[in-house]
């Protein structure tokens, strides 16, 4: 399965992001954005696709400030959220 990635608007969340996913035990890998997702951030977070929930609810609940949630596809990457 492959994983799944947040990209960001801003360095400042993304690096909020990295210290609340590892608190909550995700495994986690932060990864140049990929050329074919625009954002704001050149740093995005993937993360194992069975992570999914927990890490929409920490997003939520910490109200970190997102570009979106992504996949890879045949095409490059799409936005699942």
């Amino acid at each position: 399965m492959d994983p799944l990635m947040i990209a960001f608007d801003s360095t400042q969340q993304a690096l909020r992001a990295e210290m609340l996913l590892e608190y909550a035990e995700v495994e986690i890998d932060i990864r140049p954005t990929p050329k074919e997702i625009t954002a704001g951030c050149a740093l995005s977070i993937e993360f194992p696709q069975e992570a999914l929930d927990e890490v929409k609810r920490i997003i939520d609940e910490e109200k970190v400030e997102i570009r979106g949630l992504f996949k890879r596809s045949s095409g490059g990457y799409e936005r699942i959220d």
